[in-house]
Parts: structure tokens; sequence; C-alpha cells
């Protein structure tokens, strides 16, 4: 397996190896002993989620409340989604930058996100499916977001869908209404930075 940091510190990239013959591909698309050497830590796990979504369906910019805080190992297991990684953590060298994985049934690459970052996927083909590990279970009362067109984020969304249709963004109506980053900065829901 190819492990990668991104450019936000506790954000990387998995590229696993793929073996295949005429049967298929087998693959192993998350093995503890190398996160854990890569990462520093082991992945706790408390809960895992599966999300099919049409092209242009835009979820998130998601994050929990630290702590506890929610880490997240996300993959994509059919079709392909444009992953976003924002930091949203308060005092972060890297506050408010953002970098993005491209997901998808061909390299099946994974993105592992720590507690206090914002995660952010967009569909770029109908069907498309998201598997994910989460260190702790769904809690709504500490589960907040961002908006994910706030333009002091600028994020560079794809406007063409996996087979260059233009996309139709959807988004939920709870991150329709999410806040912008400055907001949510004055509410004082965003996570702080810690080193280490």
């Amino acid at each position: 397996m190819h492990i990668r940091e991104l450019s936000i510190a506790g954000a990387f990239e998995f590229t696993p190896v793929q073996h295949g013959d005429d049967r298929g591909v087998f693959l192993e698309w998350f093995k503890g002993t190398e996160f854990e050497a890569r990462v520093g830590h082991k992945l706790a796990l408390e809960q895992a989620n599966c999300s099919v979504s049409a092209a242009g369906v835009l979820r998130g910019i998601h994050f929990t409340e630290t702590p506890p805080g929610q880490a997240k190992y996300v993959t994509c297991v059919k079709g392909a989604f444009l992953d976003v990684v924002v930091d949203l953590r308060v005092g972060s060298p890297t506050y408010g930058t953002w970098d993005s994985v491209l997901i998808d049934d061909a390299d099946r690459r994974a993105v592992y996100l720590s507690p206090g970052l914002g995660h952010a996927i967009l569909s770029l083909e109908d069907g498309s499916t998201v598997m994910y590990l989460c260190s702790i279970e769904y809690a709504p009362s500490i589960d907040h977001g961002v908006h994910p067109f706030d333009p002091e984020l600028g994020i560079d969304w794809p406007t063409r869908a996996r087979d260059g249709s233009p996309l139709d963004y959807q988004l939920s109506e709870k991150d329709s209404a999410a806040p912008r980053l400055g907001d949510a900065l004055h509410s004082g829901v965003l996570p702080v930075y810690h080193r280490g």
C-alpha cells in the first residue's frame, strides 16, 4: 500500500496494491499495521457507513465537535467521488485550506481524516457508492457543517461528471443552510488545533 500525507496535517491518502487476474481483483483497502505505522495511532472503529449518490450530489462539509471528534477512513467501491478535506481547526497552520483526492473504483484509493477536519464528497457518477469507517458513532448534537460553496474556502469543485456531462449540484437542506466558515468561527463550534 502506498500512503501519502495530504497538504493538511492529519489527512492521508492510501492507494492499495490491486491483484487482478481473469477472475477479478483483490485488494486490502485497510490494514491496521500499515495505518498505525504511518499515522501514528490505531483507528478506533465504532461505526461503518455506506452512502450511494447520484452524479452531482454534494455531501458536506461536515465535522464534529472536539472532543470527542470523529475520524473517518473513506473509500469508493463503485463510481467516483471527489473527496475534499478542509482544515477547520482554529490555530492550525493550514486553517481554512483544503485538499482533495479522487476516490473511485479504478485506483480504489482511501482517505483518512483526523478529528477536527472537515469532510465533503461530490459524486461524479450516478450510483457512486462510498463506504467509511468512523471512530465514534454519529451523534447529531455534535455534528456540524460549513457551506461547501463558501468563497472564503474557494474549493474548486468539478463542473463535469466522470462521463463529461455537466454536473448539477444537489445539496441536502442541512448542507444548503450550513454557515460560512467565518460564521462558524464566531459561533464557537469549530475545533481547536492541538500540536502532536
